[in-house]
């Protein structure tokens, strides 16, 4: 299927994009939702450090947190980083539970559970979290934050088959780097003609890049808004959720993904044949035919 295609009328005067009952629907491609989605990641975890101090999509850094507190016998610290780990392993299988019930059931959009229910708890956020008392936000907001993370990467990860994520920006970052390292990179005449040529998939390139961008354009617009509103941060993020719900999202265009790695690439190497033993060898030759 194609972007182009999506959105042309057939004969019926139906989009072809749009799904089955569902006429009317915006379509988006997977690049559209996977900027919106970098938008807001970045939105609420620099929204979550104005709020509460930590960051919430950073499971590296969380990780390392438990591992210096848990030597230096902060048992307090301790148990809020495993809080939080907990609750972003939570929010992505919460989101696989979702969109695989979607899809065994026949739901016209299964990635939209997944993202009417983040939009929901943004939503519940905006509104109730200014009532809370002073103590109450590091306590809640950390592991809801967190669970919303992993839910939104579960889900961009599933609707993209892991091609694009929105919250992991150190796996964004190294990609880019290789790719970077690819381009610069001289090919110079080689003794075998046959070696192939490193080439950079700029197309991959650039949707890196700009997953990055949208990601740190979303950090400073959540550091600002939240720094200046608080949590009613939350409701635009909410309704931009709620309208990605509605729209039926379309496979990107070919020239728009990172195209499909090269044949062999993936595949593990074939073992080389090992030697035949005497034993073996003597067997082989008794069990020859004798003419």
């Amino acid at each position: 299927m194609n972007h182009i295609a999506g959105l042309a009328e057939d004969g019926a005067g139906t989009r072809r994009g749009s799904l089955p009952g569902r006429q009317g629907t915006t379509p988006v491609t997977e690049v559209t939702l996977g900027l919106t989605l970098a938008f807001v990641a970045g939105a609420v975890n620099a929204g979550g450090f104005m709020l509460v101090g930590r960051y919430t999509s950073h499971m590296s850094g969380i990780v390392s947190a438990v591992a210096d507190d848990l030597v230096l016998g902060a048992t307090g610290l301790v148990l809020a980083g495993l809080t939080a780990l907990v609750a972003f392993v939570a929010g992505a299988a919460c989101s696989a539970v979702l969109i695989n019930w979607g899809r065994r059931n026949r739901r016209h959009n299964p990635y939209a559970l997944p993202l009417r229910l983040e939009a929901a708890l943004l939503l519940a956020a905006g509104l109730g979290g200014g009532a809370l008392p002073s103590a109450a936000p590091a306590t809640l907001a950390v592991p809801l934050l967190c669970f919303l993370m992993g839910l939104q990467n579960a889900t961009i990860t599933k609707i993209s088959n892991a091609r694009i994520r929105t919250t992991h920006v150190t796996g964004l970052v190294t990609d880019i780097g290789i790719e970077l390292g690819k381009l610069l990179y001289w090919n110079t005449p080689l003794l075998d003609p046959q070696a192939p040529h490193v080439r950079a998939d700029r197309t991959k390139l650039r949707l890196l890049a700009a997953l990055l961008g949208s990601f740190t354009g979303g950090g400073v617009a959540g550091a600002l808004a939240f720094g200046h509103f608080g949590f009613p941060a939350c409701l635009p993020l909410a309704l931009a959720l709620f309208l990605l719900a509605r729209a039926a999202v379309l496979p990107a265009p070919s020239r728009t993904l990172p195209s499909p790695p090269p044949a062999g690439m993936g595949q593990p190497l074939a073992a080389p044949p090992r030697p035949l033993s005497r034993a073996m060898m003597r067997h082989r030759s008794n069990a020859r035919p004798r003419r």
